[in-house]
């Protein structure tokens, strides 16, 4: 089936591969991965309809430890590997005139956004699950909608950031959303997204197997050069771009590597496990995790990180 490309609408494209929920095992149904022959964009085809794409979501697709010592200990790890989000997003607003929100658009359970919070910003969330935007609410304290970027109650040129962290991959039209989003933020803005890199290390040498590729959610796999030349055309200015994440980068390998170990992956599944053997797996994973860092740390040393994090201004 030729689809055209949603950078430069070619419907001109060769077949990277086939691939499958090798993640959350939502569909036994195989998907063929197109890089366009106009402009390189990789993209998913066939593309589902919108109610097929809801049921490749769980319900539960969020982080929401549990109320336990190890849910404890989980939501502190995450807060430690989201510290350089909030550091990145921080830094963009130094040179942001002062007042304004941020907007973390997919904010799911709300921790970012209520890290952000405790730091004296004024975050608020936006997310398509109404069960998520109450989480950001109960736990974090959150001022969190639940509903469409195009139909959000924010006022135009009121933001004076707007975050997107792993959302354009899972769109269909990513320029429509950036578009809403430039509406949305004051002049001088900021707008922080971060998508998996199709140029990295990882992707080169596992394919289908990427973490990132996450068939059939991603709709489009974007290379560095693919997410600047889309920011240019929604109205943005790049200013700088960050090739690594502590919290994605080695997790991504190690889940690439051991799908069947992600405890994230595992909880969506709902797995049944006995409490010992449930321990012997997030011990495995962690040591996974840990085992990966060197090698994330490398590839984005060489801008090839399996991540690319990028800080745009609103072009005047």
């Amino acid at each position: 089936m030729n689809e055209d490309c949603r950078l430069c609408g070619s419907s001109a494209g060769k077949t990277l591969f086939r691939a499958t929920d090798r993640l959350y095992h939502t569909t036994a149904k195989t998907f063929d991965l197109v890089e366009c022959g106009g402009c390189g964009l990789i993209r998913l085809s066939p593309r589902p309809t919108a109610a097929e794409a809801a049921t490749y979501y769980p319900g539960n697709y969020w982080f929401d430890p549990a109320e336990t010592a190890a849910g404890r200990l989980e939501e502190l790890y995450r807060r430690w590997v989201l510290r350089d989000h909030v550091s990145f997003v921080t830094h963009a607003l130094q040179d942001v005139e002062e007042g304004g929100v941020i907007l973390d658009i997919g904010c799911g359970g709300g921790l970012f956004p209520g890290m952000l919070r405790e730091r004296g910003y004024r975050a608020i969330g936006l997310d398509l699950s109404p069960d998520a935007a109450a989480l950001a609410w109960k736990r974090h304290g959150v001022p969190a909608v639940a509903g469409e970027l195009s139909r959000s109650p924010i006022a135009a040129n009121t933001c004076a950031a707007v975050t997107m962290f792993h959302v354009l991959e899972h769109l269909d039209h990513p320029e429509c959303y950036l578009r809403q989003a430039h509406d949305l933020l004051r002049p001088g803005g900021r707008l922080i997204v971060q998508v998996p890199n199709a140029a990295s290390w990882q992707f080169a040498l596992l394919g289908a197997a990427w973490n990132g590729v996450d068939t059939p959610r991603h709709y489009h796999l974007f290379r560095d050069s693919d997410l600047e030349k889309l920011l240019v055309k929604s109205g943005f200015t790049p200013v700088r771009k960050k090739y690594f994440s502590l919290r994605d980068n080695p997790a991504g390998l190690a889940t690439s590597i051991a799908p069947s170990l992600d405890p994230m992956a595992r909880r969506v599944r709902g797995e049944a496990e006995a409490s010992g053997a449930r321990l012997v797996k997030d011990l495995l994973y962690f040591a996974l995790v840990m085992a990966s860092l060197p090698f994330a740390a490398a590839e984005a040393m060489a801008r090839a990180g399996s991540t690319i994090m990028i800080e745009a201004q609103k072009a005047t």
